[in-house]
């Protein structure tokens, strides 16, 4: 059965699960964990993105987004492809890096904010990264520590979550904490990785009527049906993209500020991008080479021998031809 187009329109809740290619691991050590947050940190501010959970584990994460400035699947490209681009070159890999695309699953806000929100931060627990509940408020890969202000995060959304447990802060944390520990007992929830009421309730009928279903969506069948009724689906990016929107992912995929392209140098970071940009300019929109040395503003044989290595780069990784199709998708 061929994919669904997500459902990716700003406002709504999602929960979103990414996970290693076979499962393997996407973090090895303290370094790819810590950039992976502070890159996730940073993107949360500079796009207006609510965080309200996250959990990374060694092969896979979970994130509990609401997206209002930009796009869900703009957000996750430059998160996942700036940590696989970071990933490859210091574990010296290539290759894919994530398995197919991420999930996304909208919910339903009530009744499911909360509960989603304690099922995310319970996941290093029940996969025995950590041994108690105790230990969870010091474990520094979860929103759950955030909340419970062992650790600094700016971009999560940390008092909207505690504004549903009390005003005084202690007194929320507190309310918090015992709501996370009632949780315990729930087990698995596989309901809160697809397929809202249906999954629960094992596809039995409600009531004599059938509920409206969708894997997309964490809901009940009356949310099901505003949601597809109102919500256009998100089909992908358009194949044709300006320059301007080319080179805002290039400096995103390669981790670099507009002052740091501009910036000339053989056989680095910079020029890597500099050469992707001519290439994918060039070969893939189909800008003609002039266009391309006014827009950078470089001679007509810089542009030339950029393309060229472009070629070379993205031929030789498998992430950026990956990176490219997401683009495109």
């Amino acid at each position: 059965m061929p994919r669904q187009p997500r459902l990716d329109v700003p406002g709504l809740l999602q929960h979103v699960i990414v996970r290693g290619i076979n499962r393997t691991d996407i973090f090895l050590d303290h370094d790819d964990r810590s950039n992976f947050v502070e890159r996730f940190n940073r993107l949360l501010i500079d796009t207006g993105t609510d965080c309200y959970a996250w959990a990374i584990l060694p092969n896979h994460c979970h994130f509990f987004l609401k997206c209002d400035t930009v796009s869900l699947s703009r957000f996750m490209r430059r998160l996942l492809t700036g940590h696989a681009v970071y990933f490859n070159r210091r574990h010296k890999r290539s290759g894919h890096l994530f398995q197919n695309r991420y999930k996304s699953i909208v919910c339903e806000e009530d009744p499911y904010f909360l509960e989603l929100i304690r099922y995310i931060h319970l996941n290093p627990l029940r996969a025995n990264l950590v041994s108690e509940l105790e230990s969870l408020d010091q474990f520094p890969w979860s929103g759950h520590s955030v909340v419970m202000g062992k650790l600094s995060m700016e971009g999560q959304s940390v008092d909207t979550v505690l504004s549903f447990f009390g005003r005084r802060l202690q007194a929320a944390r507190a309310n918090y904490c015992q709501f996370i520990a009632d949780g315990l007992a729930a087990g698995q929830r596989p309901e809160f990785v697809g397929g809202g009421l249906r999954r629960s309730q094992g596809g039995e009928f409600i009531l004599g009527n059938v509920e409206s279903f969708d894997d997309r969506v964490l809901g009940s069948g009356a949310y099901v049906d505003e949601l597809l009724g109102e919500t256009p689906l998100d089909n992908g990016l358009q194949n044709r993209m300006s320059l301007d929107s080319l080179k805002e992912e290039i400096l995103a995929c390669y981790d670099l500020t507009n002052d740091q392209f501009k910036r000339r140098g053989r056989y680095n970071r910079v020029s890597d991008a500099r050469a992707l940009f001519c290439y994918l300019a060039v070969e893939e929109l189909r800008v003609t080479g002039m266009d391309v040395v006014r827009f950078l503003d470089i001679g007509s044989s810089s542009v030339s021998r950029a393309v060229r290595r472009g070629e070379e780069l993205y031929g030789a990784q498998l992430n950026l031809q990956e990176w490219w199709k997401a683009l495109k998708q």
